[in-house]
């Protein structure tokens, strides 16, 4: 009987994480399809292109930036009171919608929006995509689960060769909207094959049982304010994780073709199939990573000490980004970064997975939201800063040290915050909301006050900022400084005293 309920759940699990896999390969195909087509787009009118500028191009991408890096949080609350099968099932069908659009609009400014709606929607992705294997997975099998649907991202960015086939052999906007039907075909499958645990059908009381053993009662609801849970200690680790090193797999993504062509001399086509080389190398580490930490797991350790120790090991590895750009030798430089995109990989499959060992499922999506903001408002940061080292140096060599560091600083943080054990959120104790929080009024204090100097010291060398990421890039590091000033005041917010109940409670319908 045990085998039996083994082997149905072990199905019903691995084919929910297919689909979450296929559903991340095409998020990385919808978002990436800009970047593949963009020499696309500048060929003039009468030669079938838009006519955009570098301008206009920045202020595209910077429009699904911003989007993707302010919505998390809202998004992440509505799949924690709406359910993760209706919420990605709607998210899928606005950026398929949105993806499609981009096929039938003609204007920069048609663009700046149908991408601001893509990136709003595609931020639901992560939040739900944790929820859902949080709901079906047992904790020594979710960081592996999360490795591997996370491969999907470099997956969606070796595929992009498709993407360019179908716009040479239909046009640019077929490829849009081609692109765009095949998350509404996933979509079948994911209404067929996605079921909470407690409504599948076929799962008996024994199997329910089972999955749900050392979790609380899944039909409990929590009336939570997002705001709120800035005030539960557990989730800075997490959010400063979040911050510091979600940007280095920005600046590879957006930075390593530029690195390989201008300071290493490979023509573009050789440059893009290391590219693919090195994400293939990104994908193993994503599924080793998940599996290291959940095989510790299994053999008793702790999940606190499994995780941490897993992060360490991967962080440890991360200054080999810095070697890379000092080697002399081509080979080692690929292989190192290859290394280095792997282990960040694995790094974030155990970072992500520890926001559903620190809180419960019920509030889980609002808590990926919140750590997608905080790697949003990097990665925004990481852009200009890149941009800025390589108009002072020449050369992006302080990015590769950014990249080499920031993974031991976040896993300090995490070790010093900890003590190399997890302590889970208990909802049921309650949250007073009268009292000030003092912690969170001093952080909201001091990032409020960092955003103003942030603001002035691009304001005030605007031109220098101008001329090292262009227009766009500029005024995407200015809007991130005003964001954080933003998020300061609204810590500040959280950490007042609020009138109204002494604490909020778990509700159960």
């Amino acid at each position: 009987m045990v085998q039996a309920t083994a082997a149905a759940l072990g199905r019903q699990r691995w084919w929910i994480c297919a689909l979450l896999f296929i559903a991340t390969t095409i998020n990385y195909i919808d978002r990436n399809a800009l970047s593949v087509l963009k020499t696309s787009l500048q060929q003039p009118l009468e030669a079938g292109g838009l006519a955009l500028t570098d301008a206009d191009y920045g202020w595209i991408t910077f429009a699904f930036t911003a989007a993707y890096a302010a919505f998390p949080p809202l998004i992440g609350t509505a799949i924690d009171r709406f359910g993760v099968k209706r919420s990605l099932a709607v998210a899928l069908i606005l950026w398929s919608l949105a993806s499609a659009a981009h096929g039938l609009v003609a204007t920069v400014l048609g663009f700046v929006i149908v991408r601001f709606l893509l990136g709003m929607a595609e931020a639901a992705h992560f939040p739900a995509a944790i929820k859902a294997v949080a709901m079906w997975f047992p904790q020594q099998e979710r960081a592996l689960a999360t490795g591997l649907f996370n491969s999907g991202t470099a997956l969606g960015i070796i595929a992009s060769p498709l993407t360019v086939w179908l716009a040479l052999t239909f046009g640019w906007q077929s490829a849009f909207i081609a692109i765009g039907a095949a998350g509404l075909l996933w979509l079948v499958f994911w209404q067929r094959g996605f079921h909470a645990p407690e409504q599948h059908p076929q799962l008996s009381a024994a199997e329910l049982s089972h999955i749900r053993a050392g979790q609380p009662p899944a039909a409990e609801t929590v009336r939570l304010p997002w705001t709120a849970l800035l005030r539960y200690r557990q989730i800075w680790p997490f959010l400063l994780g979040k911050l510091l090193t979600d940007p280095v797999w920005w600046f590879f993504l957006f930075w390593l073709p530029s690195y390989l062509e201008r300071e290493r001399g490979q023509n573009p086509l050789k440059s893009a199939g290391l590219v693919a080389l090195i994400y293939l190398g990104s994908s193993v580490g994503s599924i080793f990573g998940g599996w290291l930490s959940g095989h510790l797991t299994k053999r008793g350790w702790p999940v606190g000490q499994a995780r941490m120790v897993t992060m360490g090991i991967f962080a440890a590895c991360m200054p080999a980004s810095i070697l890379a750009y000092w080697t002399d030798s081509f080979a080692i430089c690929v292989a190192l970064i290859t290394l280095a995109t792997a282990c960040h990989q694995a790094w974030s499959a155990n970072l992500m997975t520890s926001a559903t060992d620190l809180f419960p499922i019920q509030v889980s999506g609002a808590v990926i939201g919140l750590g997608a903001t905080a790697g949003g408002i990097g990665g925004m940061f990481i852009t200009l800063l890149t941009a800025l080292t390589v108009q002072w140096t020449g050369t992006q060599q302080w990015a590769f040290v950014y990249a080499g560091a920031m993974h031991l600083t976040s896993l300090a943080i995490f070790w010093l915050w900890f003590r190399g054990r997890f302590e889970r959120v208990n909802l049921a104790s309650g949250l007073d909301l009268t009292r000030r929080h003092r912690g969170l009024l001093t952080a909201g204090g001091v990032l409020a006050l960092l955003g103003l100097v942030l603001v002035w010291l691009i304001t005030a060398n605007w031109q220098a900022c101008v001329a090292a990421a262009k227009f766009s890039g500029a005024a995407q590091a200015l809007t991130a400084a005003i964001g954080l000033g933003l998020i300061g005041a609204l810590l500040t917010y959280a950490g007042r005293s609020h009138r109204g109940p002494a604490s909020l409670l778990p509700v159960t319908p």
